[in-house]
């Protein structure tokens, strides 16, 4: 027979169907799928295993290696295997990889026998026409199949006896941060010993990597195999067990090794302004700030009690309830929905999650009997009217998160049915400010339904499978969004410096997880690019800078022998090809607009050689004699981003901040004052004094770690103190000769009504609540990476604070802080301090103008506060438009430690805390 009728296998998603009716001889047999075998009929059979045939104990594996590299929270992971069919006859070996369902498959190569079959990505139509024509042809043409639903990548092969195949499959996503670390989770399953074993996990973050660990998740039989190896901004896992590890027990024949393999790490974190990565003409902004006060929430809780949730499902349900309010606290305010056909309410509206209505929920929960239909619709408007009732009462703080939280194992089968109009009805009647997650119970429940409609409303859906641990993943899934950090978030950059930005616009932020935003970045003159973010917070509204170089990171991943150099041009196509999908499958746009979309999708998909929903992988030989075609469903599994919300900026940075960065385009350019007060360096105070059009320097002289107090001011409830730090001692001869100059280390500013410190320092920038009862929102924090701090409180008091970085090999000199408070800050008639004392402007008259004993300094004598004083003329150095060379503020200097110009002495001025106000009289 000829080659092209010796065709003799199909391929389906589980089962193997190969029979023979006649005996087939082939004179090519170096071809793939052509051989001799001698006539016999195979029944179906399904062999679940990593690589499978139809005579089990006929194939050997040589090697199975898999390797990930993970640059800046993207991971690129390949997976080879190599086996020979070592039985005298022909069969087919089958390929199977489990791989997470949000990652991308990006190619798969097979060698058979020396014949290369290698892949790429095309428009699905296209790929499946090209594979159409090889099987009309009588060519070669298997079918690979790629089932998303279950994240299994498969395919199978026949080959001749003594044939060698090797398999090579990679594919790409992004690390999702949740409850405060990235898990990238790797699928061993070889079914078989395997002399040639290994894993490498390489880890490669250019901002230092926090913390690294391999859980073992393989059981106990593999118990500290896996060594690892980390540096600051590097690690490596390595997990190789031998053959005789690899066997159940010592004379087994079988494999130990099926699960899951972990990988669990953390990245070091310098500021709350975030990490901008910027590679390859390419950006990635990560947002992930800590420290920050859990904002209070109004929770719903819709659970479906129909039948079919009778029995585990609804047991493990109960049981994770029981911990989930348990959770709640008297800020929180929550209610319960549960249906079946009828819809019923524990309470009608929201109460304060207290120890007495926690108790009383968690014994209805108890209670509750499944039976009946589903009524999906009826349930969720009702939760959503409960929200709206609370809010048009003014129940909410405006300062809350609104969410609705739904646990489902089926469809609709009461009321209406019909998803589109579900989708449609809940979108309708949802408020901006709510949220929808969705729990999808089992593997017969409408997943793609409940992901949908969770997406639509600024929510995310998460599959519950039905094993011994339901309840530990339901409890997981709420712990990750139960804290609620921030709202309204928006990260913006410099109008003309960036384009094809992802979503940029967040409705909220939870504690342990990240904000994740890419772009382009366009050709400019300058050599860094700036991003803006704004926030509110529970008791703070957030401004906060940051900035990278053009060149620098690449420069470093140049030097990384493990590093996937390409990260930032494909997180970027990543992010936006799931932004898309999403927008696809959402109600709202046109048919003009979804084709739009489709477009867009197939062009980044096929120039960044991703498989989606709308693409597929054609696997072709030499001269594209015979194909494969990989190919996945037509609804996407993997999650994507809440859907993109305008928000307003809430706070914009004041003009007597001068900034050396260009603003986005939001902030507004105004004219920025010349005279403000100012302590820099050692300390120099410069003070301002507008009515006599006059600035006043004075140093202090104290020792490091003394605190001053620059402002009290209990009638505000503010109060802003120093603590100083002294310069490197060379030795202790110089140490006893010379005294040691002293700097401002930390400032901070105590907000009383609101028991919050607000710490900059020169190794950060800290919040520390010391009380968490809610109060009006009077703070606005402003923070540049590496670069100033600004703290507003009541829109009255306003102090920002200014980093000076200086060589670490120097000698004697250390970091320090600046600080720049406007003239105008509305102090109460309480206020005091080194600086408030001059809220209440004294009068100072300054003659008797003479030559000093330095020529270049003249003298005069100032009269304040009743004092006669010999002063000199000089200049200190304002930081706020050049922060290494500062400009020239002139000035009469005050002798003695500003002794005459202060109200007593300057040891008056020591407080024993950060949060110390100024004991009152001096």
């Amino acid at each position: 027979y000829s080659k092209e009728t010796c065709f003799l296998s199909i391929f389906q998603s589980d089962i193997l169907i190969c029979r023979f009716k006649k005996t087939i001889l082939c004179l090519e047999t170096s071809c793939f799928m052509w051989f001799i075998c001698k006539c016999r009929e195979l029944e179906s059979l399904t062999i679940p295993m990593q690589w499978h045939s139809s005579l089990v104990d006929d194939i050997t594996a040589k090697s199975y290696k898999v390797e990930s590299r993970i640059t800046s929270r993207f991971c690129h992971t390949t997976v080879k295997s190599s086996v020979v069919n070592s039985g005298p006859n022909a069969q087919s070996i089958g390929f199977n990889v489990q791989i997470p369902k949000q990652a991308f498959i990006t190619n798969f190569t097979m060698n058979v026998n020396g014949i290369t079959f290698v892949g790429s990505v095309k428009e699905k139509t296209v790929a499946r026409n090209l594979y159409a024509q090889a099987r009309a042809r009588g060519k070669a043409a298997g079918l690979v199949r790629y089932r998303t639903d279950m994240e299994t990548f498969k395919t199978e092969v026949h080959v001749p006896p003594g044939s060698k195949i090797e398999f090579e499959l990679h594919y790409q996503e992004m690390m999702q941060r949740k409850l405060g670390f990235y898990e990238h989770s790797l699928y061993l399953q070889p079914g078989r010993l395997v002399p040639q074993f290994q894993v490498d996990v390489y880890i490669y973050e250019p901002n230092g990597i926090a913390s690294v660990e391999t859980p073992n998740t393989l059981g106990e039989h593999f118990s500290g195999m896996a060594k690892l190896t980390s540096s600051k901004d590097k690690a490596h896992v390595v997990f190789k067990p031998s053959l005789q590890q690899q066997r159940k027990c010592e004379n087994c024949t079988t494999s130990a090794i099926d699960g899951i393999f972990t990988v669990r790490y953390d990245v070091l974190r310098d500021s709350n302004a975030g990490e901008l990565h910027v590679s390859d003409g390419h950006f990635v902004h990560f947002f992930a700030p800590a420290n920050l006060s859990p904002l209070p929430k109004n929770i719903v809780f819709v659970i479906d009690v129909s039948g079919s949730m009778w029995g585990v499902k609804m047991k493990q349900t109960v049981e994770a309830m029981q911990t989930i309010l348990d959770d709640l606290t008297m800020d929180d305010y929550f209610s319960i929905v549960d249906f079946n056909h009828n819809v019923r309410c524990w309470s009608e509206e929201l109460v304060p999650g207290s120890t007495i209505q926690v108790a009383e929920a968690k014994k209805y929960i108890q209670n509750i009997k499944p039976n009946g239909g589903t009524n999906i619709n009826e349930a969720l408007m009702r939760a959503v009217q409960m929200l709206v009732k609370a809010s048009n009462q003014g129940m909410i703080d405006p300062r809350s998160v609104s969410m609705i939280m739904l646990v489902s194992d089926g469809d609709p089968t009461v009321g209406e049915i019909k998803l589109s109009a579900i989708q449609k009805n809940v979108k309708k009647v949802m408020r901006e400010e709510f949220s929808l997650f969705s729990l999808g119970i089992g593997f017969d429940v409408d997943y793609d339904f409940l992901e949908r409609i969770a997406m639509e409303n600024r929510g995310v859906a998460q599959r519950i499978y039905t094993s011994h641990d339901a309840s530990d993943q339901i409890r997981r899934f709420y712990s990750q969004v139960s804290s609620p950090l921030l709202r309204k978030i928006t990260v913006q950059f410099p109008e003309d410096s960036v384009s094809d930005v992802t979503q940029n616009h967040f409705d909220k932020y939870f504690s342990g997880s990240e904000l994740v935003v890419a772009g382009k970045v366009l050709p400019s003159e300058s050599t860094t690019l700036n991003s803006f973010t704004t926030a509110s917070a529970d008791r703070l509204d957030l401004s906060l800078q940051t900035e990278a170089d053009y060149l620098e990171l690449d420069a470093a991943l140049a030097q990384q022998q493990h590093a996937f150099t390409g990260f930032a041009r494909q997180m970027w196509a990543y992010i936006t090809v799931n932004q898309l999908l999403s927008e696809r499958l959402s109600m709202a746009p046109t048919a003009g607009q979804k084709r739009k979309i489709t477009q867009r999708i197939l062009t980044l998909a096929v120039e960044h050689q991703f498989v989606t929903p709308l693409t597929a992988l054609l696997v072709e030989s030499e001269e594209a004699k015979e194909r494969l075609l990989a190919d996945s469903p037509n609804d996407p599994k993997q999650g994507c981003c809440a859907g993109r919300t305008p928000v307003q900026m809430v706070h914009s940075i004041p003009p007597w901040v001068q900034m050396t960065t260009p603003a986005p385009p939001s902030h507004a350019e105004r004219p920025l004052p010349d005279h403000i007060t100012i302590v820099e360096n050692d300390p120099h105070f410069i003070v301002h004094l507008p009515k006599s059009n006059m600035d006043i320097c004075f140093n202090i002289d104290s020792e490091p770690g003394h605190i001053l107090n620059l402002v009290s001011d209990p009638g505000a409830g503010v109060v802003v103190n120093g603590q100083l730090v002294g310069s490197k001692r060379v030795g202790v001869e110089e140490k006893e000769k010379e005294k040691v100059n002293t700097y401002f280390g930390t400032v901070s500013v105590f907000y009383q009504p609101d028991g919050i410190s607000y710490i900059s320092k020169v190794h950060g920038f800290l919040f520390e609540p010391h009380a968490m009862i809610p109060v009006c929102f009077r703070v606005k924090v402003s923070i540049v990476k590496d670069s100033k701090v600004m703290v507003t409180v009541d829109d009255k008091i306003t102090v920002m604070v200014l980093l000076h970085r200086v060589w670490k090999k120097h000698p004697t000199h250390v970091d320090f802080l600046g600080l720049y408070i406007p003239n105008n800050n509305q102090y109460s008639s309480q206020a005091h301090g080194l600086i408030g004392q001059f809220g209440q402007e004294p009068e100072v008259r300054v003659f008797n103008l003479h030559e000093g004993a330095d020529p270049l300094k003249k003298e005069a004598t100032m009269e304040v506060k009743g004092n006669k004083l010999v002063v000199t003329r000089g200049w200190q150095k304002d930081y706020r438009r050049d922060q290494k060379r500062g400009s020239d503020v002139f000035c009469w200097f005050i002798h003695n430690s500003g002794k005459g110009f202060i109200d007593g002495h300057y040891t008056n001025y020591i407080v024993p805390r950060l949060d110390s106000f100024l004991p009152l009289p001096l």
